[in-house]
């Protein structure tokens, strides 16, 4: 018995094993951290929220203090004109927890006010 003991306690350091965690399907997936706490399904719908609020001819500045960071920007200049084209994620489509533009709204600005966001505005004016 007392062998039995002692190979067990020498043996303890070269065991390993795993952890399987189960989910009944209510766990929240994807990242948290980064946009305060919220999941990316949330994150998005509160954008997608946002730009339906948004009025033509808002600042510049009025705008982006109602988002987080924008996932992709520009600025584009033609002539005297400045543009500018914020991206924020809106629609996942290949949950692979990168963000691209084509799961972004673009929101575009001329001289420091909005004129316009969507894909629609991109091709009206750039």
């Amino acid at each position: 018995m007392k062998k039995l003991l002692i190979a067990a306690l020498l043996a303890t350091p070269f065991l390993s094993g795993c952890i399987v965690a189960v989910s009944d399907g209510e766990a929240e997936y994807g990242w948290k951290s980064k946009h305060n706490g919220k999941n990316w399904q949330a994150h998005q719908k509160s954008n997608r929220d946002k730009i339906a609020n948004l009025v033509s001819g808002a600042d510049y500045s009025t705008v982006i203090q109602q988002f987080d960071t924008p996932d992709f920007s520009e600025l584009v200049s033609k002539g005297d004109t400045v543009f500018q084209v914020l991206y924020f994620s809106t629609n996942s489509k290949h949950s692979d927890g990168k963000v691209t533009k084509d799961e972004c709204t673009p929101l575009v600005f001329k001289d420091g006010k909005l004129i316009g966001f969507g894909q629609s505005a991109i091709t009206e004016y750039l």
